[in-house]
């Protein structure tokens, strides 16, 4: 049994497939498991909630894991033990989140291409065909992850809380979300995953696109992202696409395009979900 894994910070996907790609399983979701943020304790109980993955945890040969914040050493060494320890008897590949979007978006295995992922964080990297290259070291969700949902979570307290939101917009927004301040600050500050609730605001903003303040704040996000990450590569996106994965990249396709077009780059494919691409990757290479 080979496990295919997509985790993000808010939730984790996990496909059983034989070596044909013949899905064996339902398709499991756990929370997310970013050893960036999770302590190893909270990361194995998470591993342990799942009964099916207890059940099945001798069947499985290869754990092919890619995730939110594994583009590190020790958090990747970390989350790479504990899930050896889960699963004894398989083989353990983890990697960062980016090779996933990579393998997801690209149209041939050597493409190069610079990959950008805006889902509960946000990252950019090229690709060349064989090695990914990163010029900007993450800080976290805290300071970077621009035009991610967590980022435009944060936009849309802040401008809920310092009144610059249309009054319509304000209404919604009250009406749709518990936004007391101590409830507000209690998740933040006293629970786990800080960054994925502040996603979960996210979900608003996409649903209500047909207003002006929302699309200027979508865009001005891209822009943001586009400076800060996708300009990076000043000379590869004069010959190569941005391909785009994750839900806020897939909902606001065309603010992406009109941003791309402002700013001069070439948009390629999108993709939500990149894991059915990594189950097709995973199954050809396999001997």
């Amino acid at each position: 049994m080979i496990l295919v894994v997509d985790s993000g910070s808010t939730k984790c996907d996990w496909i059983a497939v034989d070596k044909n790609g013949n899905q064996l399983l339902e398709k499991i979701r756990t929370k997310g498991l970013n050893p960036a943020i999770l302590s190893e304790k909270k990361i194995k109980k998470i591993l342990k909630k799942s009964t099916t993955l207890k059940d099945n945890r001798d069947k499985v040969t290869h754990v092919f894991f890619y995730g939110a914040g594994c583009g590190t050493e020790n958090p990747r060494l970390m989350l790479k033990v504990i899930l050896q320890e889960f699963f004894p008897k398989a083989d353990i590949l983890v990697d960062e989140d980016t090779m996933a979007a990579v393998y997801a978006t690209i149209s041939a295995p050597t493409e190069a291409a610079v990959v950008c992922i805006l889902g509960t964080g946000s990252n950019c990297s090229y690709y060349d065909g064989t090695k990914l290259h990163q010029r900007v070291k993450s800080l976290g969700y805290t300071i970077m992850d621009d035009a991610s949902g967590n980022y435009y979570g944060k936009e849309l307290l802040r401008d809920y809380y310092f009144n610059h939101m249309p009054e319509d917009i304000r209404i919604a927004f009250a009406h749709k979300h518990n936004l007391e301040a101590d409830y507000i600050k209690y998740n933040l500050y006293k629970q786990p995953n800080p960054n994925a609730y502040l996603a979960h605001f996210a979900e608003f903003m996409i649903l209500n696109k047909d207003s002006k303040y929302i699309l200027e704040l979508i865009k001005s996000g891209i822009r943001r992202f586009a400076k800060n990450m996708i300009l990076q590569y000043e000379e590869e996106i004069k010959t190569v696409p941005v391909h785009f994965a994750g839900s806020i990249a897939f909902f606001c396709q065309d603010e992406i395009k009109a941003v791309a077009e402002e700013l001069g780059f070439k948009v390629g494919n999108f993709e939500r979900r990149p894991i059915e691409g990594l189950v097709s990757f995973h199954t050809k290479t396999i001997v």
